[in-house]
């Protein structure tokens, strides 16, 4: 175990440490009115994220000493089976805040959208490796994109905007980061062109939009406190007062009076502004920081793999961390529609929080591969 943790980024690892315990406390602070409320005690929020991070923490040891290679026997298995679970939410799920996105068993919620995050990455990566000489055939080079349609579009049906919106954009930049040959990328382009420009007609033509009216009014995001009687305009005016509230820097947790249930999802989606307004602009400036730092090592790792599928992981999981920090807080702060997606280590969500560990996991493995191979390297 000692050998395995040498070989692993401590970079990496400390800001992983750092970010889940800052966000398991600022869960429990921002989560205790509205826990009390549910269940008449404080800590009900933060204690089921605590098991979930504890049994993360056991998933991710497996996942750090198993070889990459190992999961090619399993991988068209996992993501079968994922498909099969998004299909059933739509059929068994019951719906909660507007969509058929969970599965709840002992208490827990179980959100497959969230593991497809992760098997798509994965997928990707070995499949690109597998058929690493056989990327000029179209047929071949799509299937990942392919998987990724069938996602986007199960998890669209729940409907769920937000994280159908980040599994389509993780599919498309694994496609034209990866060394498919360049004409089939210019055709899956002008294809993707056709396909919307017959979807607009299609809207023109029977003007109905794919949009729920929720998610239509979502689209009015500007001037947020103008529409303070709106679900939206209501929770992002909210959060703007959450903000300043807070002084340039403090050390006051659980301070923060928008808890109190005028931020509807303050220990969710809007974690954010409960931590300036308990810790101060500066404690928030950090956390983007930490952030930065965090996709930038990863990254890293990726320009220092051995092979294609190492980078492909590693780029794929940085991808999935920046897309879910730009959305959150562009959504927080008013400047794109709210679309319900949680902010990475801090947000509370046991589904989201497993994928998470299991994505950064993979990374540590590949920085692992890496290091074995270079030392191989140096002993021939």
């Amino acid at each position: 175990m000692i050998k395995t943790f040498n070989k692993m980024d401590k970079t990496l690892l400390l800001l992983t440490i750092v970010m889940f315990t800052f966000g398991l406390f600022m869960i429990l602070d921002a989560s205790s009115m509205k826990s009390f409320l549910v269940y008449g005690e404080n800590t009900k929020y933060f204690f089921k994220q605590l098991i979930v991070l504890i049994a993360g923490l056991f998933l991710s040891f497996i996942v750090i000493v198993t070889p990459l290679k190992r999961y090619r026997k399993i991988i068209y298995l996992i993501c079968a089976f994922i498909i099969f679970m998004l299909m059933a939410l739509l059929v068994a799920a019951v719906t909660t805040n507007g969509s058929k996105s969970w599965f709840y068993i002992a208490g827990f919620g179980v959100q497959p959208s969230e593991f497809a995050k992760v098997a798509l990455i994965l997928f990707t990566a070995l499949y690109y490796q597998m058929n690493i000489r056989r990327l000029d055939n179209f047929v071949i080079a799509i299937i990942p994109l392919g998987l990724g349609a069938i996602f986007t579009l199960l998890t669209l049906l729940q409907p769920d905007g937000g994280t159908g919106l980040i599994l389509f954009f993780i599919s498309i930049l694994l496609f034209y980061s990866s060394p498919v040959a360049k004409d089939i990328k210019v055709k899956v382009t002008f294809l993707g062109l056709i396909i919307v420009v017959i979807g607009l007609l299609l809207i023109l033509i029977t003007g109905k939009s794919p949009l729920s009216s929720m998610q239509q009014g979502r689209f009015n995001y500007k001037e947020p406190c103008t529409r303070y009687r709106e679900d939206t305009g209501y929770q992002v005016c909210n959060g703007y007062i959450a903000i300043n509230n807070g002084k340039l820097f403090s050390m006051e947790p659980g301070n923060s009076k928008q808890k109190y249930l005028y931020l509807p999802e303050a220990y969710t989606d809007f974690i954010f502004p409960i931590i300036v307004e308990d810790m101060g602009l500066i404690t928030g400036i950090l956390v983007i920081l930490i952030y930065i730092t965090i996709i930038i090592r990863i990254l890293v790792i990726s320009q220092r793999s051995c092979n294609l599928q190492n980078s492909i992981i590693c780029y794929g999981v940085a991808c999935y961390i920046c897309l879910h920090v730009l959305v959150n807080l562009t959504g927080v702060l008013g400047l794109l529609p709210l679309t319900g997606v949680p902010l990475p280590f801090l947000s509370y969500g046991g589904s989201f929080a497993l994928t998470l560990l299991i994505g950064l996991a993979l990374v540590q493995r590949v920085s692992i591969e890496n290091y074995n191979y270079n030392k191989k390297k140096v002993l021939k």
